[in-house]
């Protein structure tokens, strides 16, 4: 799904009479984190009216029973509680204190109650993981802090999980990703309410770039190793943190659940339960990860980066690489370049399609075959026979293709560790 979709879905209500838009109540909660909390206040509780920022009216509600205790161990009074939800057209709900606590269940019927009379309800960061306790993500793309997408993913599997995103408008849900990216939507929620101009003049009162999209983050967008908090604590964090550390080194699912002293059916069991990931699905995925590093940092041929990223082939290195970012290793590093020069001396930049066929021999139009350092019947059982398709030419850009469909659905978003399982070729 694109960032900046705002076609708002079929099911979406109609605002009630007693709510306004532009009344925009932030929930807060004790133990919330002040920065997050603070993006909201900011943006829409002062007043720019001379900068022609169009004026908000914030209602600033506390989620639970004063005082509200957030970092550094200040104390928070709101002026309002639940009742002035009523009230919002627009409901904010900038971080939650802890994604292993469920949230005040008055605050989620509040939620829940202005949902339904059409307001249109946002979290920032971790304030994902309070709008999936209400069920108001169910069945919808959303996205939230990287570190902590993963865990969304399991508890509410029927959320359409995506840290790729800055952020995710659905219309009447909008959820943003870490820190900054709050600011990224609450520039957004101004843009879609009053226009691009007013958008613009808040974001120079502010002092950051009007519209940031994932692709402007270039190197940092990496696919992240990160896994659930709980797997500290579990046998399996030793093989996880193993396969992590010999990557470059061809072994499968097998060898890690030998490692584990299980079962392959068990192993993949535990696996799924404790990261909500098939393994298979997980070590491709850190494969890519690897290569994609690699593209960015070393002068390697695509055929070496393969092979220090335990792929048994180029070809299963091209293929993997352009499901999961939208684009073959010779046009990400050529656009990678591109927008970074080295030594302060501008490169010219090698067209993507170009790159791609500098990269892609004839006989890699083939099936991808043994691919990531698995054996073909390993490979077959995962739902990989049609991995030849992900060696086929296809338009290229260095930034991974933002979904057209809702994320999820067919032509959907790339398989990331934590989400759900769908095949992976």
């Amino acid at each position: 799904m694109s960032q900046d979709s705002a076609a708002v879905p079929d099911a979406a209500r109609k605002l009630a009479a007693r709510r306004r838009r532009e009344i925009v109540a932030v929930l807060l909660f004790s133990g919330g984190r002040i920065f997050e909390s603070s993006i909201p206040l900011s943006v829409f509780g002062i007043d720019r009216q001379d900068a022609g920022v169009p004026r908000y009216r914030l209602l600033v509600c506390a989620g639970e029973d004063a005082p509200l205790r957030t970092t550094g161990g200040l104390e928070l009074s709101a002026p309002y509680g639940l009742e002035a939800i009523s009230r919002a057209g627009t409901v904010v709900v900038p971080a939650w204190r802890s994604i292993t606590q469920a949230p005040p269940p008055a605050a989620l019927d509040a939620l829940r109650r202005a949902h339904e009379e059409g307001a249109r309800i946002v979290g920032l960061c971790t304030g994902a993981f309070v709008l999936a306790a209400a069920g108001l993500l169910d069945g919808r793309p959303a996205t939230t802090h990287w570190m902590y997408a993963p865990t969304l993913a399991k508890r509410y599997p029927s959320v359409h999980v995506d840290p790729r995103e800055l952020f995710v408008d659905d219309g009447d849900v909008l959820t943003s990703a870490g820190t900054a990216a709050g600011i990224d939507l609450c520039l957004h929620i101004v843009r879609t309410d009053h226009g691009a101009d007013a958008a613009n003049a808040l974001a120079r009162r502010l002092v950051v770039p009007p519209r940031r999209t994932a692709s402007d983050l270039g190197h940092q967008r990496y696919l992240d190793r990160s896994l659930p908090e709980e797997i500290g604590a579990d046998p399996l964090a030793e093989v996880v943190a193993w396969a992590l550390e010999h990557l470059h080194e061809q072994f499968d699912v097998e060898t890690l659940a030998a490692r584990a002293y299980m079962s392959r059916r068990t192993f993949d069991r535990r696996f799924r339960s404790l990261t909500g990931s098939a393994p298979l699905q997980w070590l491709i995925t850190q494969r890519v990860l690897q290569a994609q590093r690699l593209l960015e940092t070393s002068d390697y041929s695509v055929d070496e980066v393969a092979g220090r990223c335990g792929f048994r082939s180029p070809v299963a290195l091209r293929g993997h690489f352009r499901r999961q970012l939208g684009a073959s290793p010779a046009a990400y590093r050529a656009a990678y370049r591109a927008r970074r020069p080295q030594n302060g001396a501008p490169e010219p930049a090698l067209r993507p399609e170009r790159a791609e066929r500098a990269e892609r021999p004839e006989r890699e139009r083939a099936a991808l075959g043994a691919g990531a350092g698995f054996s073909a019947s390993a490979l077959a059982g995962h739902g990989l026979a049609e991995a030849a398709e992900a060696a086929k030419p296809a338009s290229d850009a260095y930034a991974p293709r933002m979904p057209e469909t809702a994320v999820g659905r067919a032509g959907g978003r790339p398989v990331l560790p934590g989400q759900r399982e769908r095949p992976v070729g």
